[in-house]
């Protein structure tokens, strides 16, 4: 007799494919199990058992709904429904074994025994209403061992290698996922209401993985020919840096894997072993056949190749960790020997990007701290050598800016983190930020920025004054030449650049001191480009650096009063007739405390025409100030001379030692330059570098006999009437404009000789407010009191104490040398 489930099944078709879930066998199990029927007492006919109802949520009927308060009475006819007894879904039980069977049947191309339709629903019979599902169980187990060893046999005894039998186990495991996958559709009942009811077993899919991790993947032979493919496959794209011909075998590998959950273990793992390994190896070699930076092209290349395979070939989770081991694997014990070779030259060439390359490769590796060590000491020891270059002093601070502003550059770009920066929030929504709308930003390292400021002012130590004095010298040029063709915010800049280097010096007193000089020089000479930068400059020294540099603003004060007063002697000769012709003097009166010119060690012999202009403005100038002294200082007296030459007139600007020089040659036509000395009484050195400047130079008004560059006693001087320019106006250049080496020394001698009075003072005032101090507290506060002006030599300061101890400010203690008691 033909059973109800044959004659319901549908012929075998693969169409029929959907998955039974959990809820659904559970709910089909509670509908096929037997039940009672109830029949209402109203209902005595033969269809009210079968007539639709509806209940309310009390369980009674809502069929008569005028009918509320009778009660209904329920009885039960007929007796309970008895189970089929379970031999009968034998035929059912057999199907789903042989199915289950055929199923797992490696290699076999048998189709099923009934469709899917047939076998879904025998499984339900034989578990539901059979009773059994435990046979089935041990059944499937049975056959998932036959079927893992059949597939462990044909892997093990396939004769492909490498990464082609990597396709063979491809397709096994392919195979495998697809028949299991069908298999938990097919055995629905048994794997999600048999089993599920069940402590101790695991549903088909964890069964059944669980044993091919166990048989496949833990078979050692196996083990080993996946990590043969696998290192086939790498080290020949990594040999012949090119994509292998069957790499898209790799990316199915990996999807098994996952699918497994073997991908960590049998995959990831040894392919950072195999790269740790590969390039730590090739890093040794490339030590030695490779230039430090051949070496930072190639981990470069390598890195960037091994980025492309990751994101071309491995899922994005083993990404970072492929880079890190790279990194680690390429640098590791490199970093010293990469900093020593290849920093320096990089820096040398200015090879900013490749810096910023190194700065990256070694930031991967936790490097960046031995790229800084290089970093300063290179920069110190770079510095160090142009400040002392003394055959290049007049060029040093050109090289220092030059050499500021590539490190700058460096420091700002190549030597620093990219961090997200966020833009500007939404218009619809102010207070909201994708996260995703990030921009990439630069943030200078700190460390970087402090080393670099160290390097600088460590190698500035190297040279004591100078790097002040040139820095200084270079101010005075950029102010003598103005912006020319630079916008105000260029020049600020450049000055801004320099006053960045005048940081880096101790010898702040220096500093001020050669910059009064030459603020001075360019006041009263004029030579000035814009009194508007002046005043800036001196402000932003005055806020900014040292107090003192107030003394410039007195120094404006000083030319602006001197200004009126010409003028009021001006209008004063006008009233009294004299020609206008005659009034051509321009006189400064200066407060001699706030100009930086030493006093005046003898007087020169003017022209009796000049001496009387002179003396005319004194009258005028005491009977307005009695109580002032006028002391008058030609050195940078300027005048304007006419001159007759063969070739036609000529007006010469020249220094006033010039033009006492060339009135000479009014009344001779050759003067000797002993006879010049006498009648001029300027000091020997200033003569004879004025006369070098009328007959050495390149504008030559004087002839001198003997020729020669340097000017002696002996030399005889003549007027050059053939003297020739097509300028009508000619500016003769004199030295007195230009800080020679006479005058620096001069000044470095005079600031020598205040320091030794600084210093005195400070230890008195010291020692005066702590009666006793032991040697090595008095040299430290000593060096904390001065340090604004400039930082002592220790040797200096014990020079100082021993002689206050001579000129008994000071006395030494009986008890202890070392100390030191003040002298009341």
């Amino acid at each position: 007799m033909t059973d109800v489930f044959s004659l319901l099944s549908f012929p075998p078709s693969d169409a029929f494919s959907r998955y039974h879930n959990a809820e659904q066998a559970e709910e089909e199990f509670r509908s096929s199990a037997p039940r009672k029927i109830a029949r209402l007492d109203t209902d005595h006919d033969s269809a009210s058992a079968s007539r639709s109802r509806t209940y309310g949520e009390d369980g009674t009927s809502t069929s008569n709904v005028n009918d509320k308060n009778i009660p209904i009475l329920i009885t039960i006819q007929g007796t309970a429904i008895q189970p089929n007894p379970t031999h009968i879904y034998d035929p059912e039980f057999a199907l789903v074994k042989r199915s289950i069977r055929v199923l797992l049947s490696f290699g076999s191309n048998e189709p099923l025994p009934a469709s899917y339709q047939k076998v879904y629903t025998s499984c339900r019979a034989s578990v539901v209403l059979g009773q059994k599902g435990e046979g089935l169980y041990q059944a499937l187990k049975l056959e998932l061992e036959r079927c893992l060893s059949d597939i462990s046999r044909v892997l093990r005894g396939n004769d492909k290698s490498g990464i082609a039998w990597l396709a063979v186990f491809i397709e096994a495991c392919s195979w495998f996922e697809k028949q299991i996958g069908l298999m938990e559709s097919l055995l629905a009942f048994l794997d999600r209401v048999y089993m599920h009811g069940l402590t101790d077993a695991t549903n088909i899919h964890s069964l059944s993985y669980g044993q091919f991790a166990e048989r496949i993947f833990g078979d050692v032979m196996i083990a080993q020919r996946l990590q043969a493919g696998i290192t086939e496959w790498i080290d020949w794209e990594r040999q012949n840096r090119a994509a292998h011909q069957l790499r898209p075998v790799i990316p199915k590998l990996i999807s098994r894997l996952q699918k497994h959950g073997q991908y960590i273990d049998i995959f990831e793992t040894f392919y950072l072993k195999s790269t740790l390994s590969f390039y730590t190896a090739e890093s040794e070699e490339c030590e030695k056949t490779l230039t430090a930076q051949e070496f930072l092209k190639r981990c470069e290349e390598r890195r960037s190749e091994e980025a492309a395979r990751a994101k071309d070939v491995l899922p994005q989770s083993s990404w970072g960790a492929i880079k890190e081991v790279t990194d680690k694997a390429l640098l590791s014990g490199r970093l010293e020997w990469l900093v020593l070779n290849a920093l320096g030259k990089l820096m040398d060439a200015r090879q900013e990007t490749k810096l910023a390359s190194m700065y990256a490769l070694f930031a991967t590796v936790d490097g960046t701290k031995i790229l800084l060590e290089g970093f300063k000491a290179y920069v110190q020891e770079k510095v160090r050598s142009i400040v002392t270059d003394v055959a290049n002093d007049e060029k040093m601070v050109d090289r220092l800016l030059d050499f500021k502003a590539f490190t700058n550059r460096l420091v700002a770009d190549a030597f620093a983190e990219i961090m997200p920066t966020p833009l500007s929030p939404s218009v619809s929504n102010p207070n909201a930020m994708d996260i995703d709308q990030l921009t990439p930003s630069k943030v200078p390292s700190q460390e970087f920025q402090y080393a670099l400021s160290d390097s600088f002012r460590l190698a500035f130590k190297s040279r004591h004054n100078k790097p002040a004095e040139m820095i200084a010298k270079y101010i005075d040029r950029a102010m003598r030449k103005g912006q020319q063709n630079k916008k105000d915010e260029e020049f600020q800049k450049e000055l801004d650049d320099v006053l960045a280097l005048y940081r880096f010096t101790d010898d702040k007193d220096v500093f001020r001191t050669f910059y009064h000089r030459a603020l001075a020089k360019r006041l009263l000479l004029e030579k000035s480009a814009s009194d508007d930068f002046e005043k800036a400059m001196l402000k932003k020294l005055k806020e900014l650096y040292d107090p003192e540099f107030s003394m410039g603003d007195h120094m404006f004060n000083d030319l602006a009063l001197s200004r009126d007063t010409m003028r009021e002697y001006h209008t004063h000769r006008e009233r009294l007739g004299d020609d206008p012709e005659q009034r051509k003097l321009n006189a400064m009166v200066l407060q001699r405390s706030f100009w930086p010119f030493p006093a005046r060690l003898q007087n020169i012999d003017l022209p009796p025409t000049m001496q009387d202009e002179l003396n005319k403005y004194t009258t005028f100038y005491k009977s307005k100030h009695q109580g002032h002294k006028l002391d008058w200082d030609h050195a940078l007296g300027t005048a304007t001379l006419q001159a007759r030459f063969k070739n036609g007139e000529k007006e010469l600007s020249v220094s006033l030692y010039q033009a006492l020089i060339l009135l000479l040659f009014n009344e001779e036509e050759s003067i000797s330059f002993i006879d010049i000395k006498e009648q001029t009484r300027i000091d020997d050195a200033e003569l004879r570098r004025t006369l070098q400047s009328l007959a050495c130079g390149k504008k030559r008004v004087l002839r001198k006999h003997p020729l020669g560059k340097d000017v002696h006693d002996g030399d005889v001087f003549h007027f050059n009437a053939d003297f020739a320019d097509p300028a009508y106006r000619v500016h003769i250049n004199s030295i007195q404009v230009k800080e020679t080496a006479e005058e620096s020394k001069k000044t470095q001698t005079l600031i020598e000789s205040d320091r030794k009075h600084v210093l005195d003072a400070a230890i008195v005032r010291i020692m005066k407010a702590k009666k006793e101090l032991h040697n090595e507290q008095l040299k430290t506060l000593v060096v904390d009191a001065v340090k604004n002006h400039f930082v002592p030599d220790v040797m200096m300061i014990k020079q100082r104490i021993s002689e206050l101890v001579e000129q008994e400010y000071l006395r030494r203690s009986d008890e202890d040398m070392n100390v030191y008691i003040y002298v009341a």
